[in-house]
C-alpha cells in the first residue's frame, strides 16, 4: 500500500531531498544538489518565488520506506498575468512503479482542482530560472547543476497516465577546439562600429554588480514572448544576485552597451561544476566547497547559462561580439568543451546563434501536460 504524506518540517524536507541521493546513489550521470541550497529554495521565508507562488512537497511511502516525491506548485503571477490556469509539478523522483507516480500526481491534481485550474504541467520549478523537463534522450550523458536527471521510465509513466508532450527542449555541446575565430572576428568589428556598441569585461564580482539589475530587465525583455515565460521580480533579482553572481568567474560575464551606456546584450557562462558536485555529494563542508572552488578555477568545460539580446538588436549579428569576447577568455583558460543548457525547440533565434559551431544535440527533455 502506498501512503502519501506532505513534507513540512525541516527533517521531512531533508528526507524529500535525500530520497534522490538514495535513488541515484550508483548512477554516474546524476548530479547531486547541495542539500542546504535545496532546503533554502524550499523555505517560504527565504525564497522570493513564494511571493507569487505556493508549493506543497509530497513524499510517497511503502512499508515505511520512501519510494517517490513530488512538489505541487501554483505560480499566481503566471495565472493572473498570463491567464495560464495551470498547476505545476517539479522535483519529481520515483521508483519504477507507475502506481507510485499515479498517487503522487493525484496530489498535484487535487491542488489544481482546489484552485479551479485547467491543467497540470511539469516537471518545472517555481519560475523560469529553475530546472525544467523530463529527460527523454541522453540518459548516458552527465547532467549539469541546472538540470534534472531521470531514468527512461519517467516518460513512460507519464504517457501511460495520459500526459502529452507540451514543450520540447534540446541540449547540445560543441568542442571549443573546433571553433574558428574567423567566423565572428571580422563581423564583430563591423557591428561594433555600425551600431556604436562597446563590450564590457570584468575582473571582479564587484565590477559586475552595478549592471545586474539592468541584466535582469533585459532578460525579461528578451524572453517575454516565449510561451512559458514569467518575468523576474525585483525581490528575485536581489536573491539571485546574492545567490549566484559570486559563483561565476567575473571574466565569464559579458555585457554589451550602446553609446548611451544602455545594456543591449548579456551572456553568463559558468564553469562546469558537475564533477565537483559529485565529489561534494550534497555537502559544502568539510571538503565540498574546496571541490567547487577548484572547478571554478580549473574546469575545462563551460556551460552557457543565460544569454539575452534586446529585441531591437536581435538578428543584427550582436552575438559575433559576444563570441569574440569569449574566444580570448576561453583560449586563456584552456577551455575544451562548451555546453548549452536546455533551450526551447521553438526558440529558433537562439539555435541560429550556434549553427556555425557544429553543435551536437546530446540530450532532449520535455514538459508534459494533462487537462484537469
Amino acid at each position: 500500500m502506498i501512503t502519501i504524506k506532505e513534507a513540512k518540517t525541516k527533517k521531512e524536507l531533508k528526507d524529500f531531498i535525500k530520497f534522490s541521493f538514495e535513488l541515484y546513489k550508483n548512477n554516474p550521470y546524476w548530479i547531486p544538489p547541495i542539500i542546504n541550497d535545496e532546503l533554502e529554495g524550499f523555505d517560504k521565508t527565504k525564497n522570493p518565488a513564494f511571493e507569487h507562488a505556493e508549493a506543497n512537497f509530497y513524499l510517497a511511502y511503502r512499508d515505511g520506506k520512501i519510494v517517490g516525491k513530488i512538489a505541487a506548485i501554483v505560480n499566481w503571477q503566471e495565472i493572473n498575468e498570463q491567464k495560464k490556469r495551470k498547476v505545476r509539478f517539479g522535483w519529481f523522483d520515483v521508483i519504477d512503479d507507475i502506481e507510485v507516480t499515479k498517487a503522487l500526481l493525484e496530489k498535484v491534481t487535487e491542488l489544481g482542482k482546489k484552485h479551479n485550474l485547467e491543467y497540470i504541467e511539469g516537471p518545472m520549478g517555481f519560475s523560469n530560472l529553475d530546472k525544467v523537463g523530463v529527460l527523454t534522450e541522453g540518459f548516458d550523458q552527465i547532467g549539469t547543476m541546472i538540470t534534472w536527471y531521470n531514468p527512461p521510465y519517467y516518460k513512460e509513466h507519464l504517457e501511460q497516465l495520459g500526459f502529452i508532450k507540451e514543450k520540447e527542449y534540446i541540449e547540445s555541446r560543441f568542442s571549443f577546439n573546433n571553433v574558428d575565430p574567423a567566423l565572428f572576428l571580422k563581423a564583430s568589428e563591423l557591428i561594433k562600429k555600425r551600431y556604436s556598441l562597446t563590450p564590457l569585461s570584468f575582473n571582479s564580482t564587484k565590477e559586475v554588480m552595478p549592471y545586474v539589475d539592468k541584466m535582469f530587465d533585459l532578460f525579461n525583455a528578451t524572453y517575454e514572448k516565449l510561451a512559458s515565460f514569467v518575468a523576474v521580480t525585483e525581490v528575485q533579482k536581489e536573491y539571485f544576485k546574492k545567490k549566484y553572481i559570486s559563483l561565476i568567474n567575473p571574466e565569464y560575464i559579458k555585457f554589451i552597451v550602446d553609446k548611451d551606456d544602455n545594456l543591449i546584450a548579456f551572456s553568463i557562462v559558468m564553469p562546469s561544476f558537475s564533477e565537483a558536485l559529485k565529489k561534494a555529494n550534497g555537502k559544502l563542508f568539510p571538503f565540498g566547497f574546496i571541490h567547487l572552488l577548484k572547478a571554478r578555477k580549473n574546469s575545462k568545460e563551460v556551460v552557457f547559462y543565460l544569454i539575452g539580446i534586446h529585441p531591437d538588436y536581435q538578428n543584427k549579428g550582436v552575438t559575433a561580439i559576444v563570441f569574440d569576447e569569449y574566444y580570448e577568455t576561453f583560449k586563456n583558460n584552456k577551455i575544451e568543451n562548451c555546453i548549452r543548457t536546455p533551450e526551447l525547440e521553438e526558440n529558433h533565434a537562439i539555435h541560429n546563434m550556434w549553427k556555425n559551431f557544429d553543435p551536437i544535440i546530446h540530450k532532449r527533455r520535455r514538459t508534459y501536460k494533462k487537462d484537469l
